[in-house]
């Protein structure tokens, strides 16, 4: 990737940067006795997720915490909207396997975020 599609919190451009748009329903979804589905979409949230090749222990910790706290604003690069918008997000679980403890290299990190509020759909 040539540009950050993160731009706030200024972290490392990530490697992989995957955008995802899911659908949020009614609680009384899902299929009829003859099979229909009746899904009553409310609202959609959207989920990146994002990960890093090898890092150092220094760029490592720098990522970690910046997305530390329990909601966050991001501006990221939407798709959909057809370019960079800020909302609030959550951190899921991050994951990161040591490489080579002697040098403070780690393989990879990864983790997801998700849009704190799903946008309605009235």
């Amino acid at each position: 990737m040539t540009d950050n599609p993160i731009k706030s919190p200024a972290v490392k451009c990530p490697q992989k940067y995957q955008w995802d748009l899911e659908d949020v329903s009614k609680s009384d979804a899902g299929r009829t006795e003859d099979g229909t589905m009746e899904k009553g979409r409310i609202g959609q949230v959207v989920k990146l997720s994002l990960s890093w090749g090898p890092l150092t222990t220094d760029e490592i910790s720098e990522i970690l915490q910046a997305f530390n706290p329990e909601y966050i604003n991001v501006t990221y690069l939407d798709p959909q909207v057809g370019g960079y918008t800020t909302a609030q997000f959550y951190v899921g679980n991050r994951s990161t396997p040591l490489y080579n403890s002697a040098l403070g290299l780690w393989s990879n990190l990864s983790f997801n975020l998700i849009r704190r509020k799903a946008e309605m759909i009235t």
